[in-house]
């Protein structure tokens, strides 16, 4: 093995990085694995990101950057849903495998439980350490009112068990982990995300207003797919309640996952219901890098979600200057310091929201005050440090012994579909 790692695949099964953000199934984890990949190749590790393709135009391989190429795995019907995937993990595993030969990585990196039950394949396989990234947890989001199949939180149990590193992106996720899963502690490592301060930054808010051709009236802003789990009926219905009535309230991204039509409908009828007709505007989803200007045009930035692993939309407000007020849920108990950067919101109450909104409406020195303090702490949040972390974490896998991995209980194609299209090579230690 050499000195230093040097081929990273990264598996991102049922979402692309390449895919906009803010609709479908695409939000942060699309973000994140664009972001830390990048960083890699940026530090000379080559990284192929293995998703499923998608779309009937997609090449095989797009070459993103020097050392930072996305594979586009021909498995299963283009048009197949998220929750059709299941049936299609030893398939995608076995591609993988057999490319794996060529690319031999040292490193497997999965994200997302699909992912995870196809890296607990390749590693029994290509015999390699396996880190694993969920994102989200089926026990987790159950606690929030948001229900999974138990077979995948019986899946991610057992890929936690065969993972030799698990990434928490805080010690909030990291205590999730121990809580509803028994994972080993000696595996748990945080790793935080970062954010990337050429587009994310303090600006003129007058000048992104100006951009964006809205007027000066206080503006609230919701970012992220529209369904339950992000609560933005809680974010319309502090609009509702907030002292300012001229205050408005923009909701930036599309439906999201098999529910997210009905949930984007129920949106709409509680805005009229509410007489709030005038006063929300929903904007499609946008470039990343454009997201900058809309937080920089808006007055605070609401996360409500009922659950959230890390909350990459309260970090990219912070880095701009935005005060945020969220939910004392996951990784947003780490990003908020409440009262210093913005405010944590203990219940789904929205006259609870609208207390803090108010505070910030109400008192510029205040609000100044916040913003100076949320763009200081969200400079400690870069993706170079977080890829310099990974890099130091996979150099010490491939230095020590693999954990023992047992074969997924509830793949529909058993790992031996591998062997059978297995081309006789093997990995290079």
């Amino acid at each position: 093995m050499s000195e230093f790692i040097r081929r990273v695949a990264v598996l991102s099964l049922h979402t692309s990085p390449l895919v906009q953000p803010g609709t479908g199934d695409s939000g942060g984890m699309n973000v994140y694995v664009r972001e830390f990949v990048s960083a890699l190749a940026q530090a000379g590790v080559q990284c192929r990101v293995y998703v499923r393709r998608w779309a009937h135009h997609l090449p095989e391989r797009v070459e993103v950057e020097p050392g930072f190429e996305v594979v586009h795995v021909p498995v299963g019907p283009v048009d197949a849903s998220k929750e059709e995937l299941e049936d299609l993990v030893g398939s995608f595993a076995a591609w993988v495998a057999q490319d794996c030969y060529e690319f031999q990585p040292d490193v497997i990196h999965a994200n997302y439980w699909l992912s995870g039950v196809a890296g607990q394949i390749l590693k029994r396989t290509l015999n390699r350490p396996l880190v694993t990234t969920f994102h989200t947890l089926a026990r987790v989001k159950a606690v929030s009112g948001d229900p999974e199949p138990e077979r995948r939180a019986r899946a991610e149990a057992e890929v936690m068990e065969c993972a030799d590193a698990v990434l928490a992106n805080c010690t909030a996720e990291a205590e999730q982990l121990r809580q509803f899963y028994n994972a080993d502690p000696s595996r748990i490592e945080i790793v935080p995300p970062g954010v990337d301060h050429a587009f994310f930054s303090p600006g003129h808010q007058g000048g992104a207003r100006w951009a964006l051709q809205t007027d000066d009236r206080p503006l609230l802003l919701f970012v992220g797919r529209i369904q339950p789990l992000k609560g933005v009926d809680v974010a319309v219905q502090a609009l509702a309640r907030v002292e300012r009535e001229d205050a408005r309230l923009w909701i930036v991204g599309g439906a999201s996952g098999k529910g997210g039509s009905a949930e984007v409908d129920r949106i709409h009828s509680m805005i009229s219901d509410l007489g709030l007709t005038d006063r929300v505007e929903f904007k499609p989803p946008q470039p990343h890098h454009l997201l900058s200007t809309f937080y920089r045009a808006a007055d605070v930035c609401l996360v409500p979600s009922r659950s959230e692993s890390f909350g990459l939309v309260a970090l990219e407000a912070a880095a701009c200057g935005l005060p945020v007020v969220a939910s004392a849920v996951g990784g947003l108990l780490t990003l908020v310091e409440h009262g210093h950067t913005g405010y944590l919101v203990e219940s789904r109450d929205p006259d609870d929201y609208a207390i803090w909104i108010d505070s910030i409406l109400g008192d510029p020195v205040l609000a100044r005050r916040l913003s100076v303090s949320a763009a200081a702490r969200a400079r400690t949040y870069t993706w170079s440090t977080s890829a310099a972390r990974l890099r130091r974490l996979y150099k010490d896998l491939t230095l020590g012994d693999l954990a023992p991995c047992a074969e997924p209980s509830d793949v529909t194609e058993p790992s031996n579909v591998i062997e059978a299209l297995q081309p006789g090579g093997t990995l290079i230690a």
